[in-house]
């Protein structure tokens, strides 16, 4: 709950100030909700596998954002590009 909120406080501060900021994570759900463009690496050595702009029809906050309809196909289809198999 803490981390869901400081996403909000770090987005507004982002937006509020005009500023572009690269974010690094491994939590895909945060990727989504929080940027307008998700960069996909490859596995070592890294290059750019896929860039995605992401459109989402309410982005207010991040915690607002993960309900947006897109969300999910966002999610589904980075999920793909990362190559992961559970």
């Amino acid at each position: 709950m803490t981390r869901l909120s400081l996403s909000d406080d770090v987005y507004q501060i982002i937006k509020n100030e005009g500023k572009t900021a690269i974010l690094v994570t491994h939590d895909l759900s945060e990727a989504i909700s929080m940027s307008d463009r998700v960069v996909v690496l490859s596995k070592r050595p890294a290059t750019v596998k896929k860039v995605y702009d992401i459109h989402l029809t309410d982005k207010s906050t991040p915690i607002q954002n993960r309900k947006c309809k897109e969300f999910n196909f966002y999610y589904d289809q980075i999920w793909r590009d990362l190559d992961v198999h559970l």
